[in-house]
């Protein structure tokens, strides 16, 4: 049983009086543990796609499953409460507040579910400590580099131990090698803590950090290519 299971999803939009279909068909099965990668040129539907797989959208045709639970047709404040249990989400934009040390930013989604300033703490501090910030936890956002704000996005991603982490071009603010640190830290988060991530993205090389790369064009999988080994452990 897939972890995430996606049959025949569609996503259309209206454009005035025009229908515009963003997803057609769209079958992807990706099970616990996975790392995958989404590919596609803009306007493919990478991002529309990967908001139907954090819950953060619906689509207009087609089932959607996690853990075999439906969740095509839930209410929002279930979603919601989906997206905190089961989903961490790094984006390519840090959407760090610059007022908070990195400790402060990643503990603030864990105030809104509800959990204890200890635990917190606690998690927080684990989170960061993961991601190789355990001695920048003071430090505000401007006073970390973009690598570093990348991997405070990421230890908030992981700060509740979510099953899967969704990142929407993790790299793109990065230079070259400062990505190749990032992934690094997705390999490690999927093999070592069995996290299983779904990553869109434009780079070939980073989309080989992934066992299997979903290609979109034009709102539907063109193909399914599954990465060597080699390629995925360079």
């Amino acid at each position: 049983m897939a972890l995430l299971d996606l049959k025949n999803i569609g996503r259309s939009y209206k454009n005035g009086q025009i229908k515009v279909d963003a997803l057609k068909n769209v079958d992807i099965a990706i099970e616990d543990g996975e790392f995958v990668s989404i590919m596609g040129p803009s306007g493919s539907g990478k991002s529309t796609l990967l908001n139907i797989v954090g819950c953060l959208d619906l689509p207009t045709d087609g089932t959607y499953k996690i853990s075999d639970m439906h969740v095509e047709n839930l209410k929002d404040s279930k979603l919601a409460d989906i997206r905190n249990e089961f989903i961490g989400f790094v984006f390519q934009k840090f959407h760090l507040l610059p007022n908070l040390s990195a400790r402060e930013n990643v503990e603030l989604p864990l105030i809104y579910q509800g959990m204890l300033g200890a635990e917190r703490k606690k998690n927080s501090e684990k989170a960061l400590e993961a991601v190789g910030l355990k001695d920048r936890m003071k430090h505000l956002p401007s006073q970390l580099s973009g690598g570093e704000q990348q991997r405070v996005a990421i230890a908030r991603a992981i700060a509740s131990n979510p099953s899967v982490i969704l990142a929407d071009e993790p790299t793109g603010a990065l230079d070259s090698h400062t990505g190749e640190n990032i992934m690094s830290i997705f390999q490690r988060l999927n093999k070592k803590l069995g996290i299983t991530i779904v990553q869109v993205t434009h780079e070939r090389d980073i989309a080989l950090y992934g066992s299997k790369i979903f290609h979109l064009l034009d709102g539907e999988i063109e193909k399914v290519e599954k990465v060597e080994k080699n390629l995925a452990n360079k």
